[in-house]
């Protein structure tokens, strides 16, 4: 089975992930940050992956530590989950619509941490969620997951629904990438031989 669970405790935050790929898009979350959990609830939804994660953080400063920790440890659990990538396919990308935003996803499970973050939030909050955060949580996912991410709101003048898309997508990207070649049973999707 690909899952995993993953515990990270600092001074700041202490969270536990508990992460299997091949779900049926159950989620769980107990984080303190709504906003952040419906986003989540997307990638588990659209993704089909099984996610329950409680994270506890100073968020009597603010979100941002809670935020940036929840992606490197989703990240750490997606490594520790993915860890045999023969008959991958490997790459995955979706386009999500929601009324007039429209949002691109492109994922690479590489080994190689790289993200290119293009979405220009129409506000700088949405309730009292910082949109900064966005950025920062995919940081530590990709910085962690080991996979290179694209990116790109193409348009969009609600800044939830912007947001809701990219999370669709990166959900929709997910399930791609993850999903088993039957012709490449035993493979490694690379030229290299190792990913």
């Amino acid at each position: 089975m690909r899952s995993s669970q993953v515990t990270r405790n600092t001074l700041e935050t202490q969270i536990t992930i508990q992460l299997d790929l091949d779900g049926s898009g159950k989620a769980r979350f107990d984080t303190g940050l709504p906003f952040l959990e419906h986003m989540l609830d997307q990638v588990a939804r659209h993704g089909m992956v099984d996610l329950d994660i409680v994270a506890r953080g100073d968020l009597h400063i603010d979100a941002h530590h809670t935020v940036e920790d929840i992606g490197i440890a989703l990240g750490q659990a997606f490594n520790q989950a993915v860890e045999d990538k023969n008959g991958l396919r490997r790459y995955g990308h979706a386009y999500v619509p929601l009324d007039e935003a429209l949002s691109r996803v492109v994922l690479d499970i590489s080994g190689r941490p790289g993200l290119e973050f293009n979405v220009n939030f129409t506000r700088a909050s949405i309730g009292d969620f910082d949109v900064d955060l966005i950025h920062e949580f995919f940081q530590g996912f990709v910085n962690h997951a080991l996979v290179t991410l694209h990116i790109d709101n193409l348009v969009g003048k609600n800044a939830h629904h912007q947001a809701e898309t990219v999370f669709k997508a990166f959900g929709r990207a997910l399930r791609m990438a993850l999903e088993i070649d039957p012709r490449m049973e035993g493979m490694m999707p690379s030229t290299k031989g190792v990913l």
